[in-house]
């Protein structure tokens, strides 16, 4: 959530730079701050008729002390109209305050400086790639090499709740926990504790990163319970912090988690979504930080290298994209994207996100740390995907394939046993 004091001292810089995500905030600020000058009228009119209030009543007892019944008893019927007057005001300011927040979390967070200009993924911009593309004839894509070795089963999985929710068996089913392990592995040698978070948060979670309510449609929602499924790890694991000061001796703190996720994306139709390429349930381990706000971006770009790291190690061929104003989430100043290339689909592959929220999420989940005076300050968070698993599925299957089956990455061979789905 922004800071209303940016948003009282600098709104036309805030249009600007909302303007990179093809925002047009100036109703919504122009709202937000016609009602900030209502409520700040209203504070100081509150606190004179309480002023008064508090002198009038310091006379009541000096008038009964000198026998004056008559002028205390006016004294005190002025005391009691300043109340009811008091509490019109206070009404007043509250409605403008509530109405104020009601527009400020409509607004997504300002892009950093080096976001680009754009409002399509073909504007994102390429900061490097890595890896070889395989040349393979005749590459047979994940969803068919799914169904020839019997490792995933998608109709089953239509059957049992619906499409986007596949079964993973035998070999698919080991080759999924053995990425996860060591996805975990590589988090924890890098410094991030393991945690194992719900997988259902309540409304204030959601809120406090930020999905909602921009997000609200594409989470599963269990009514009864007014419990939403996570749809990312770093909901439950950035809201561990909601409503903590920390010490400015415990930044940075570095946690992972693992967890399925649940996203209720509407997609489109075709080879796009078909097979992991879209799912609404699927597994992902998570990177968070919380951050000094003075190490935040070199925060994330330590992020951005240990995701390479294990891409790299993955034998995977990838590319690092630094998103345009239009691509970037709702909560996100800077984000990076990986893709991996699919050689039977012959296409680039989403598998992480690394992102910078600055203050964004911390404001909304008063997420503090104290700084060298002792004084609260917001802290900055991140997060990562670190890694996505459908995806980068889907690409060892297809880029791995050779005639004997498909050949299982050298440092997945001592987490699932084998070296070969055959």
């Amino acid at each position: 959530m922004l800071n209303i004091r940016l948003l009282r001292e600098q709104p036309e810089f805030v249009r600007e730079r909302l303007l990179v995500k093809n925002f047009d905030a100036t109703e919504i600020i122009n709202k937000i701050n016609a009602l900030d000058q209502s409520r700040r009228l209203a504070q100081t009119e509150l606190d004179s008729l309480l002023a008064e209030q508090n002198s009038i009543a310091r006379e009541v007892g000096m008038l009964m002390k000198n026998g004056k019944k008559e002028e205390a008893e006016a004294a005190k019927a002025k005391v009691a109209s300043l109340k009811e007057e008091s509490k019109v005001v206070e009404s007043k300011m509250n409605d403008s305050a509530n109405e104020m927040n009601d527009l400020l979390v409509q607004l997504p967070n300002l892009p950093h400086t080096s976001v680009p200009a754009g409002k399509l993924p073909s504007d994102n911009v390429e900061v490097r790639e890595g890896g070889k593309i395989p040349e393979l004839k005749n590459a047979i894509p994940h969803w068919e090499l799914a169904k020839k070795y019997d490792i995933i089963d998608f109709d089953l999985g239509v059957k049992l709740t619906g499409a986007g929710f596949p079964v993973y068996k035998g070999k698919g089913a080991k080759i999924q926990r053995a990425l996860i392990s060591y996805f975990l592995d590589m988090n924890t040698a890098a410094g991030y504790t393991e945690v194992q978070p719900p997988l259902m948060v309540n409304e204030a979670s959601g809120f406090g990163t930020g999905q909602l309510p921009d997000k609200g449609e594409q989470m599963y929602h269990v009514g009864l319970d007014n419990f939403y499924l996570i749809p990312t790890a770093e909901v439950p694991v950035t809201n561990i912090f909601r409503d903590v000061i920390l010490s400015g001796s415990e930044l940075p703190v570095k946690m992972t988690a693992y967890t399925p996720c649940f996203r209720r994306e509407a997609g489109s139709y075709g080879k796009d979504v078909r097979g992991l390429n879209r799912l609404h349930q699927f597994d992902k381990v998570e990177i968070v930080q919380v951050s000094h706000p003075d190490n935040s971006y070199d925060a994330l770009e330590e992020m951005v290298k240990h995701v390479e790291s294990i891409v790299k190690a993955l034998g995977l061929p990838y590319r690092i994209l630094r998103l345009c104003g239009g691509d970037m989430s709702f909560t996100s100043a800077l984000t990076y994207d990986f893709e991996v290339y699919s050689a039977a689909q012959e296409r680039w592959l989403e598998v992480s996100s690394v992102s910078n929220f600055e203050s964004f999420q911390s404001n909304r989940l008063k997420l503090r740390y104290k700084d060298e005076n002792g004084k609260p300050q917001l802290a900055h968070t991140l997060n990562g995907s670190s890694l996505a698993l459908p995806r980068i599925l889907a690409a060892l299957l297809e880029n791995n394939q050779d005639e004997k089956g498909i050949r299982i990455p050298e440092v997945l061979r001592s987490y699932c046993g084998f070296t070969y789905i055959d």
